[in-house]
């Protein structure tokens, strides 16, 4: 006598003849997983903060530098007349006036007396080098410099100046020349070191997003 089992019915066989499915259910998902690009976008930081310190550099050197000319001690001319020059060493004198950023100086001669028995006067020659500001109301030029051997007061006689509009002035003090190049070039190397970073970065993360990109690395069939 042969056994055989019980066979499902027709209705109970799945199609196609395959074998009913016993296990719990798997539920097939597809989608894109986004990797994290580096460097991220906190790294902007850095050359944002160098391109703010080179502003901050370039305004607060000539802020200093123009309340450094607001200090510089003045005779008008024509009329002359007496300055404290608080130390010893060398003096820049500006011409403050007409035609000082043009260079159309009136011509006009000189004379510096020392007017306390402790000051003393070394040398009185003309400028070298041009330097030219323009800060708040004032508008100068380098035309001499002086030496200075013991600060005091000193008398400044101009001579030949009646040619010189009047509210003109000579400002005595330091050569600023530094300071503004200073201020400048550093203020603006900063800025375009901090350009030139994010340019790097956006660069580096445009690349890096391109090619974790879903089927970037993909062959092309």
């Amino acid at each position: 006598m042969d056994y055989q089992p019980d066979q499902p019915s027709g209705a109970d066989q799945p199609r196609g003849g395959a074998p009913p499915s016993t296990g719990p259910p798997v539920i097939a998902r597809t989608g894109t997983v986004r990797s994290r690009v580096r460097p991220g976008r906190v790294w902007y930081l850095a050359p944002l903060a160098v391109f703010l310190g080179g502003v901050a550099w370039m305004v607060f050197g000539l802020i200093s530098i123009g309340n450094q000319v607001d200090s510089f001690p003045r005779v008008p001319l024509p009329a002359g007349g007496a300055v404290t020059l608080d130390h010893s060493g060398g003096y820049v004198v500006y011409y403050e006036g007409p035609g000082a950023r043009s260079g159309h100086i009136p011509a006009f001669n000189m004379r510096i007396v020392p007017a306390a028995p402790s000051a003393a006067v070394g040398s009185l020659r003309p400028n070298i080098a041009s330097v030219i500001y323009t800060f708040g109301g004032h508008r100068g030029r380098s035309v001499l410099t002086l030496q200075v051997l013991h600060p005091g007061r000193f008398l400044v006689e101009p001579s030949g100046a009646a040619a010189v509009a009047g509210g003109s002035n000579l400002a005595f003090g330091s050569n600023i020349a530094r300071g503004i190049v200073s201020a400048v070039l550093l203020g603006l190397g900063l800025i375009f070191l901090g350009i030139i970073g994010a340019v790097v970065l956006f660069i580096i993360r445009l690349t890096r997003v391109r090619r974790a990109a879903p089927g970037a690395g993909d062959p092309v069939s």
